[in-house]
């Protein structure tokens, strides 16, 4: 929390990763005259990691898909909370009394609403896609708006998880994807990208291979746009022993002695 929420190293990144993405959509998108031939960063139906399909546009209107908490809102309300309580764990009903009457207590994610409304300035629709529950879709507008990310209407440019509906994103990026060509994706897990990323068994260091040791990888940077996010979600998994394989186990050669 203090990296994410106190530091500037963490503001800085989050600055670069909007700064990358609005270069992307003006300079690979933007300056196309004919945009017809750009393909969308979405998988298409039927793509795995390994061999990952993409569409092209065609006449589809273009679209940014982003994830909402900690990509572009800061959650500062919630985690104080959390922080002044101590460890505990999640617990759902209270994150939902959060997205219920925490609306005025939450920030822009630094670089998130300059981008974003340029991105709107140039033709762009900005699409949020998050797991929040459609039950507070009016209070996660209105987040959005305290924020100065907004507009945003649910079922258009709000896709929210419905009751009891699971968590992954994809079943709502392929009905946005019908309307839209998803020219640029942010998150800051790789669910917002994909669920294929989190099969659940999946272990750590194949999860994490998959990002640089596929043919997705090109898109990093180029489409696909990751912000910084220590505090939770799936990427804090793992035991010492997965982390660090046995060839790079050091010991001290002075407390061998």
């Amino acid at each position: 929390m203090q990296y994410l929420y106190g530091s500037g190293e963490a503001a800085a990144l989050s600055i670069q990763a909007w700064q990358a993405l609005w270069t992307y959509l003006r300079n690979e998108i933007g300056y196309r005259r004919d945009k017809s031939g750009v393909r969308s960063v979405a998988l298409a139906p039927g793509s795995t990691l390994d061999n990952p399909r993409f569409e092209a546009c065609g006449k589809r209107p273009m679209a940014v898909v982003l994830d909402i908490d900690e990509t572009v809102l800061l959650n500062l309300g919630y985690e104080r909370d959390e922080a002044m309580r101590g460890a505990g764990g999640y617990d759902a009903a209270r994150w939902s009394r959060w997205e219920a009457t925490g609306a005025d207590k939450v920030a822009a994610v630094p670089g998130a609403a300059e981008a974003l409304a340029a991105a709107r300035r140039e033709g762009f629709t900005v699409i949020f896609n998050s797991n929040r529950s459609v039950a507070t879709a009016a209070q996660t507008a209105a987040a959005l708006d305290h924020a100065g990310l907004g507009p945003a209407d649910l079922f258009d440019t709000l896709w929210l998880r419905g009751e009891g509906e699971p968590g992954g994103k994809d079943a709502r990026r392929a009905k946005i994807a019908q309307r839209y060509c998803i020219v640029a994706m942010a998150g800051d897990q790789l669910g917002d990208f994909s669920d294929l990323f989190n099969a659940p068994d999946a272990a750590v260091a194949a999860r994490r291979n998959s990002v640089g040791g596929t043919l997705l990888a090109p898109l990093w940077g180029a489409g696909w746009f990751m912000l910084p996010n220590p505090v939770y979600g799936t990427g804090l998994k793992g035991g010492v022993d997965e982390i660090f394989p046995p060839e790079s186990h050091w010991a001290d050669p002075q407390e061998k002695k």
